[in-house]
Protein backbone atom coordinates (compact mmCIF):
# COMPACT_ATOMS: atom_id res chain seq x y z
CA UNK A 1 0.00 0.00 0.00
CA UNK A 2 1.37 3.38 -1.01
CA UNK A 3 1.54 5.77 1.93
CA UNK A 4 1.87 8.91 -0.17
CA UNK A 5 0.72 10.53 -3.40
CA UNK A 6 3.26 11.47 -6.05
CA UNK A 7 2.96 14.40 -8.42
CA UNK A 8 5.36 15.14 -11.26
CA UNK A 9 5.52 18.59 -12.78
CA UNK A 10 7.51 20.45 -15.39
CA UNK A 11 8.49 24.06 -16.01
CA UNK A 12 10.74 25.84 -18.53
CA UNK A 13 13.50 28.25 -17.57
CA UNK A 14 14.71 31.25 -19.56
CA UNK A 15 17.43 30.08 -21.94
CA UNK A 16 20.32 32.01 -20.38
CA UNK A 17 23.23 30.10 -18.79
CA UNK A 18 23.88 32.81 -16.19
CA UNK A 19 20.23 32.94 -15.12
CA UNK A 20 20.07 29.14 -15.00
CA UNK A 21 23.11 29.08 -12.71
CA UNK A 22 21.53 31.72 -10.47
CA UNK A 23 18.35 29.63 -10.32
CA UNK A 24 20.38 26.56 -9.36
CA UNK A 25 22.15 28.60 -6.67
CA UNK A 26 18.77 29.68 -5.24
CA UNK A 27 17.92 25.99 -4.81
CA UNK A 28 21.17 24.75 -3.27
CA UNK A 29 20.93 23.01 0.08
CA UNK A 30 20.06 25.60 2.71
CA UNK A 31 19.42 28.40 0.19
CA UNK A 32 15.63 28.07 -0.14
CA UNK A 33 13.97 30.32 2.40
CA UNK A 34 12.92 28.30 5.46
CA UNK A 35 9.40 29.76 5.32
CA UNK A 36 8.96 28.17 1.89
CA UNK A 37 9.80 24.63 2.95
CA UNK A 38 7.89 25.09 6.21
CA UNK A 39 4.79 26.15 4.25
CA UNK A 40 5.12 23.16 1.92
CA UNK A 41 5.39 20.73 4.83
CA UNK A 42 2.39 22.31 6.56
CA UNK A 43 0.39 21.88 3.33
CA UNK A 44 1.13 18.14 3.31
CA UNK A 45 4.15 17.95 1.00
CA UNK A 46 6.41 15.24 2.44
CA UNK A 47 9.29 15.52 -0.01
CA UNK A 48 10.21 17.39 -3.16
CA UNK A 49 13.02 17.05 -5.66
CA UNK A 50 13.72 19.19 -8.73
CA UNK A 51 15.88 18.08 -11.65
CA UNK A 52 17.21 20.12 -14.58
CA UNK A 53 17.87 19.14 -18.20
CA UNK A 54 18.80 22.06 -20.42
CA UNK A 55 16.07 24.60 -19.71
CA UNK A 56 13.50 22.05 -18.52
CA UNK A 57 12.80 21.56 -14.83
CA UNK A 58 11.23 18.33 -13.61
CA UNK A 59 9.74 18.18 -10.11
CA UNK A 60 8.83 15.10 -8.08
CA UNK A 61 6.52 15.94 -5.18
CA UNK A 62 5.45 13.32 -2.64
CA UNK A 63 2.53 14.23 -0.41
CA UNK A 64 0.32 12.88 2.32
CA UNK A 65 -2.22 10.31 1.04
CA UNK A 66 -5.20 12.66 1.52
CA UNK A 67 -3.45 15.61 -0.15
CA UNK A 68 -5.76 17.85 -2.21
CA UNK A 69 -3.44 19.35 -4.82
CA UNK A 70 -5.63 22.25 -5.97
CA UNK A 71 -6.56 23.31 -2.45
CA UNK A 72 -2.98 23.08 -1.17
CA UNK A 73 -1.55 25.04 -4.09
CA UNK A 74 -4.16 27.76 -3.60
CA UNK A 75 -3.36 27.95 0.13
CA UNK A 76 0.38 28.06 -0.50
CA UNK A 77 -0.05 30.88 -3.03
CA UNK A 78 -1.55 33.07 -0.30
CA UNK A 79 1.36 32.76 2.12
CA UNK A 80 3.27 36.08 2.30
CA UNK A 81 6.76 34.65 1.84
CA UNK A 82 5.52 32.35 -0.94
CA UNK A 83 4.41 35.39 -2.93
CA UNK A 84 7.84 36.96 -2.40
CA UNK A 85 9.59 33.73 -3.42
CA UNK A 86 7.50 33.48 -6.61
CA UNK A 87 8.42 37.08 -7.44
CA UNK A 88 12.14 36.30 -7.00
CA UNK A 89 12.18 33.09 -9.06
CA UNK A 90 9.89 34.45 -11.80
CA UNK A 91 12.78 36.22 -13.52
CA UNK A 92 14.29 32.80 -14.29
CA UNK A 93 11.12 31.01 -15.37
CA UNK A 94 9.29 31.16 -18.69
CA UNK A 95 5.88 32.08 -17.33
CA UNK A 96 3.56 35.05 -17.24
CA UNK A 97 4.56 37.71 -14.69
CA UNK A 98 2.73 37.31 -11.40
CA UNK A 99 1.94 33.62 -12.00
CA UNK A 100 1.55 31.39 -8.96
CA UNK A 101 3.48 28.13 -8.64
CA UNK A 102 0.28 26.28 -9.54
CA UNK A 103 0.02 28.25 -12.79
CA UNK A 104 3.71 27.84 -13.71
CA UNK A 105 4.37 24.22 -12.81
CA UNK A 106 2.43 21.95 -15.17
CA UNK A 107 1.25 18.59 -13.85
CA UNK A 108 2.42 15.62 -15.88
CA UNK A 109 0.37 12.53 -16.68
CA UNK A 110 1.81 9.19 -15.63
CA UNK A 111 1.79 6.83 -18.61
CA UNK A 112 3.93 3.96 -17.27
CA UNK A 113 4.79 2.35 -13.95
CA UNK A 114 6.95 -0.74 -13.74
CA UNK A 115 5.25 -3.72 -12.05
Amino acid sequence: MQEYKRYCKTLKLVNDPQLIQEYKDLHKKGAVWPEITKGMKKAGILDMEIYLSGTTLFMIMDTEPDFDHDRAMSELAELPRQKEWEAVVSKYQRAAPGSSAKEKWKLMEQIFKMD
